[in-house]
Parts: C-alpha cells; structure tokens; sequence
C-alpha cells in the first residue's frame, strides 16, 4: 500500500482511515464468501446474487440516493440546489455522514452522460448508494472505464447515441458523485415514491439508465 496519492488516504492519520475500510471491508467479504459459495454450487447466477445483495444489504443505502433523485426530478428549485451544493442538498433529507462529507451532483442529460469510477481504490458514497458493487472495485473498470467508456456502457447493456458525450469522474476521498439519471420517459403522472423506484443503484453510477415504468396492465 506504499502508495501515497494526495487524492487518497494519507499515511498521516491512516489509522482512521483504515479502520472505517477494514470494517466495510469486512462485511463486503462476508457478503463475497456467500456468493462465491453459492455461485460455485450452483444456486444462483451472480447477477442474480448482485440483484439480490442490493435489495438485502444495501437496499437502505441505494433507496436514499433514489428518493434525492426522485426529489430533484419533481422539484426544480431542488434540483438547481442539489446542482450547486450536493451535500447540503442531501443532508436536508437527512442523508449524510462517513464516506458522504463532500458531494457533487451529475445531471445526465440528452447531450452529456456522466460515468463514475474511482481509479484509485474504490472511494464510493456510502450514505446515499450503500455497499459498493463488486465490479466498481474490480481493476477492469476502474482502468477501462476511463481508457473506454462506450465500450464499458455496453458493457452494461447501456448503448447511447454518437450525439451523446460521456464524462468519466473519478471518485477522490475528498469527492464523492452522485449521478442524476434522465428522467424516463411516460412519467409524467407518477409521484416521488414511484419514481424513486425507477432508480437503480447503477443508474446513480453511471452505468445503467433509469428503469422506465412499467406498462400498466
């Protein structure tokens, strides 16, 4: 760990640094020890095991993100907020804490999609997405979403337009992104509870859109 990056945890006071990861770190293992249990077994494909680890162990921190997403799609004067001072911004829905001090909003629109890595280890924002997912730490991402992002949106299934730019940001300790999806469309009619369960936690990455609602029966 020699590496001394002034973007990341400073030997300085690294105790504390290393306890708040070690202990994340701990259940994320546990979690990984299961999975890899039961994928060796046979049970459960991984991305169903990914679907399921989201909704059971993180699905408090993702449903925050979502409802600071929902919010900002139904409120414009929360929107501009969230846009200008993401922190406060969330902390008034009484988001925040450790790993989510200091946050910057991405607004994805038609003409720029927003796609964020941390390159350096996995700096991620807790408060507001929850546990990170296994391949937001995986060397693959983190080199390639910089050196190809289209390549590693398709990837995940997310093809955009040519017209479309993608900005790729990279997660510091001292910053932490949250991405505001494009809002679906046919969701006009729909409230933040509903809308707020359109966003997945990928979408608040970067790596997946919003979910379009379902058609009525």
């Amino acid at each position: 760990m020699g590496h001394s990056h002034g973007h990341d945890h400073d030997d300085g006071n690294a105790p504390h640094d290393h306890d708040e990861h070690s202990e994340l770190g701990e259940m994320d293992l546990r979690v990984r020890a299961l999975e890899s249990v039961l994928t060796a077994k046979g049970y459960v494909d991984p991305a169903a095991l990914d679907a399921l680890i989201d909704t059971y162990q993180t699905r408090i921190g993702p449903r925050n993100g979502a409802r600071v997403v929902a919010r900002a799609w139904i409120d414009p004067a929360y929107r501009d907020w969230l846009l200008r001072d993401a922190t406060a911004a969330i902390a008034s829905l009484g988001y925040g804490g450790r790993q989510g001090e200091h946050m910057v909003a991405l607004e994805n629109t038609a003409r720029e999609h927003h796609l964020v890595v941390c390159t350096l280890c996995s700096c991620y924002p807790w408060p507001v997405l929850g546990l990170p997912p296994t391949w937001y730490k995986s060397a693959p991402y983190r080199s390639r979403a910089v050196a190809d992002p289209r390549g590693v949106l398709a990837d995940f299934g997310v093809t955009l337009p040519e017209t479309t730019a993608i900005r790729v940001w990279d997660s510091t300790a001292e910053v932490r992104y949250l991405v505001i999806p494009c809002r679906p469309r046919g969701t006009e009619g729909l409230g933040e509870d509903e809308l707020a369960a359109l966003v997945s936690r990928d979408s608040m990455i970067g790596t997946a859109l919003a979910r379009a609602p379902a058609a009525q029966p």
